[in-house]
């Protein structure tokens, strides 16, 4: 139980001591894919945002469908439209339930890899920090799918933060508390 206990303080010291960092950030970016882990990522950015007096984006990526056209009768252009305008619905209430108003916050959907556009997003906006979170998938479903969160990390223009569904914590509200450097 103890070593438990004191890896988490030592998580918590190290996270403390990143976010602290004169970073200049002002603009995060957020991506969604609506499942509880990146609506977790939103908890974790939400409170750096506060602190840094910064905006936030959240982005939607429409994944593509591969081998649809080998389907006939699917009609992938209406499909991606249905799933564009469905985004953008879901993050403006997201954006009412998640964000607030606490800080300034705009969406954005776009359509392809997910991994590709969240990159191509980060360097056209310019964001200053990216938050995102990762499902933890391991062996044979990470060889399949792939991380986004890995490739982000990779190739991103910016700093990563990266939530995994183990790091998540349920209450965000000491925000001055968690970024004390140690």
């Amino acid at each position: 139980m103890k070593a438990k206990s004191d890896k988490t303080t030592n998580a918590a010291k190290i996270a403390k001591t990143a976010v602290s960092l004169p970073l200049g950030i002002k603009s995060i970016l957020v991506p969604i894919d609506f499942s509880d882990c990146s609506k977790k990522a939103l908890q974790y950015a939400l409170p750096l945002a506060k602190e840094h007096q910064a905006s936030l984006t959240l982005l939607y990526v429409v994944p593509p469908v591969y081998g649809a056209g080998e389907y006939g009768g699917f009609d992938y252009a209406q499909w991606e439209a249905g799933m564009i305008a469905g985004g953008e619905k879901e993050l403006a209430k997201l954006v009412v339930d998640g964000v607030r108003g606490e800080v300034p916050a705009d969406t954005l959907v776009r359509a392809g890899s997910p991994a590709r556009e969240i990159i191509e997003t980060a360097r056209s906006l310019p964001a200053d920090l990216i938050v995102i979170a990762t499902h933890g998938r391991t062996g044979l479903k990470h060889v399949l799918l792939g991380s986004v969160a890995e490739r982000v990390v990779r190739e991103a223009p910016c700093p990563v933060l990266v939530v995994r569904k183990l790091d998540m914590i349920q209450n965000l509200e000491a925000t001055s508390q968690r970024h004390e450097v140690y």
